[in-house]
């Protein structure tokens, strides 16, 4: 138990206060998907399909040419954080289409 004195030095030394918590500011929200985006998103790709990089970058996965499909994206979107971002997107392309053709 802490003593009842406020001490000048050591661990617990200063005034002692009660902490107030702290408010979620707008910037902590920032880059987070809403539903009504994630839908719309998905809606745009069921309709328009892949663009012909994406369609390459999936046949370079196919025949598990996975660094030459990072070295693609990188070429096609300029950094290497994109580039593993699309990647992995293209790589749950292609289970989905696996699990559809398994499933019909």
């Amino acid at each position: 138990m802490a003593p009842a004195m406020e001490m000048v030095v050591g661990l617990d030394k200063g005034h002692k206060v009660t902490k107030r918590p702290k408010r979620s500011k707008p910037s902590q929200r920032k880059g987070h998907r809403s539903k009504r985006v994630k839908f719309i998103r998905d809606v745009v790709r069921e309709v328009s399909g892949f663009s012909p990089y994406e369609r390459r970058t999936m046949e370079l996965l196919k025949v598990n040419r996975d660094k030459r499909a990072l070295k693609f994206c990188k070429k096609r979107l300029g950094t290497h954080k994109r580039a593993k971002k699309k990647r992995e997107e293209m790589i749950q392309a292609l289970q989905q289409l696996r699990k559809a053709q398994a499933a019909s």
